[in-house]
């Protein structure tokens, strides 16, 4: 658990620094969220203590992150709304601020609203609340975990689709699928969590409006853009092109390891508390973090999730590298 608490909570410090300082800190926390990252998934020599141990522990820094969180967000908003930085370390702190909301808070958070106990999911729905994403709660667990990998699941990208006709595919059509989703379960029994979803959201805005005013406001909802970008690149290039092959009685195969891309890179997938180890977590939704696995008859980008997420970003770069490893990986695993 030791490398999982330091990746994840390491940028916390850079951040806090930049935050009360700005200048070299907010390059220096730019950097240890990129470079810093790159440079140490490629150290193979130091060893990573059990995963198979400290499921308590696991969920305690879930937990401490998911309050952490909200200081971060808080934080970074009142710096730059109030501070008297120069406009680069504006840009460096606002850039990396959305890095730990896109990739430590939307994992986390991730986490947290898989978990059995309230009070966890509780936190997990008010991370992505106030990230103004709260419909992804229900779109991920009732929509994203029974269709991934079909084409009736808005996050998971056809072979051949760019991210950009992607990003609005999944935005629009999870906001709407979740919706759905909530009313057919609760057929009118109990309040539809959008009303806090978008409700909570509001509030947010509001609040932020009248501490710091529109501009604070804007800086919000700019860095809660940033950080659901990053989500939806998550979810593009963790299933892109991979589909559930339809059985002779016409059902689909059950999710399993053949149906999301992982990477083994160990420090990113720490800072992400396992999130690359994606498709053990469609086998066990319920499974913890720490315990979650990487087996040979799973798909493996080329390189760590990051790297993969910026490439996506470049169309036909993306489907050079990935649309001949979709073809090939489908051929060989009976895809659809």
């Amino acid at each position: 658990m030791l490398w999982f608490a330091f990746a994840s909570l390491s940028p916390v410090v850079t951040l806090g620094f930049a935050a009360q300082w700005g200048g070299g800190w907010s390059l220096l926390s730019l950097l240890h969220m990129t470079v810093f990252v790159v440079a140490m998934d490629r150290i193979k020599s130091i060893p990573l203590l059990s995963l198979e141990r400290g499921e308590q522990a696991a969920r305690g820094l879930s937990i401490l992150l998911g309050i952490v969180h909200f200081g971060v967000f808080i934080g970074v908003v009142h710096a730059l709304a109030s501070s008297e930085f120069t406009g680069e370390s504006k840009v460096g702190l606002a850039a990396a601020a959305g890095l730990f909301l896109g990739q430590i808070s939307n994992s986390n958070a991730h986490e947290l609203i898989h978990r059995s106990g309230r009070a966890e999911r509780a936190l997990g729905v008010a991370v992505y609340v106030s990230l103004l994403f709260g419909h992804h709660v229900s779109a991920h667990r009732r929509v994203h975990h029974v269709h991934v990998a079909t084409d009736r699941d808005p996050n998971s990208a056809r072979r051949g689709q760019g991210f950009y006709r992607f990003w609005l595919q999944a935005w629009i059509g999870s906001f709407r699928a979740g919706y759905a989703a909530e009313v057919a379960a609760r057929n009118g029994r109990s309040l539809n969590p959008y009303w806090i979803y978008v409700g909570g959201a509001l509030v947010c805005l509001a609040t932020v409006a009248g501490v710091w005013g529109f501009k604070g406001a804007l800086i919000w909802m700019g860095l809660a853009g940033f950080a659901q970008t990053q989500l939806l690149l998550a979810d593009y290039v963790q299933h892109y092109g991979l589909r559930r092959a339809r059985r002779a009685d016409g059902r689909l195969d059950p999710a399993g390891p053949a149906h999301a891309w992982n990477a083994p890179q160990w420090y990113s997938g720490a800072m992400m508390l396992n999130a690359p180890r994606h498709s053990d977590h469609h086998m066990h939704p319920g499974r913890i973090f720490s315990k979650l696995k990487l087996r040979q008859d799973m798909p493996v980008w080329p390189y760590a999730m990051p790297v993969m997420a910026v490439v996506a970003l470049v169309p036909p770069v993306w489907r050079r590298v990935m649309d001949p490893r979709v073809d090939c990986w489908s051929s060989d695993h009976g895809g659809s």
